[in-house]
């Protein structure tokens, strides 16, 4: 089977399964604990869909703390922007995202990364249009890709254009992925 069918294959997987909310409280309290969290004044975080890791109470527990910034997708690519609560607007496939005239960053300290599955290897599985990949090249920053249980698998399918994580963090694990 090609590695597109694999990654397909993967992701109505993934769907059919449900996560536990619940236990994203300890995915934020391994983020916290990294001393690469600890050190970061400014971290890009997104703005979570109901399949993903939540992120609303940790942008409202960090907001005013640290400089907060999450993605707006412009065309094909995703821009970085600050979040600012209340400047929050509906954007691509109806995720709310920061408002056109939110101060883009120039330079993030941490990425926090969805995505569909990863594997202990820091590979990812995005749901397919490619904008972390085209994102993640050009952040020098850490990136860490935060999951549930079941989002953690065996082996990510992976093709020459896919990015990789430096972190995995699960509910019960983290894993380091640095080469």
């Amino acid at each position: 089977m090609c590695i597109i069918d694999r990654k397909k294959r993967l992701r109505r997987r993934i769907r059919g399964s449900a996560g536990d909310a619940a236990r994203d409280v300890s995915i934020w309290q391994q983020l916290e604990s990294l001393p690469e969290f600890a050190k970061a004044e400014s971290v890009l975080l997104y703005w979570s869909m109901p399949s993903e890791v939540g992120t609303h109470l940790f942008l409202e527990r960090w907001y005013g703390r640290k400089k907060l910034y999450l993605p707006k997708v412009v065309g094909e690519e995703l821009e970085i922007r600050e979040y600012i609560p209340e400047e929050m607007q509906e954007g691509y496939r109806g995720i709310m995202e920061p408002s056109p005239q939110a101060p883009m960053a120039t330079e993030v300290d941490l990425a926090v990364v969805p995505g569909m599955a990863f594997d202990a290897k820091g590979n990812r599985l995005g749901r397919g249009g490619g904008f972390y990949d085209r994102l993640l090249p050009s952040l020098t920053c850490p990136k860490v890709g935060v999951c549930r249980q079941n989002q953690l698998v065996e082996e990510v399918p992976m093709q020459e254009w896919d990015q990789k994580v430096d972190i995995v963090i699960t509910p019960s694990n983290c894993y380091i992925c640095r080469q």
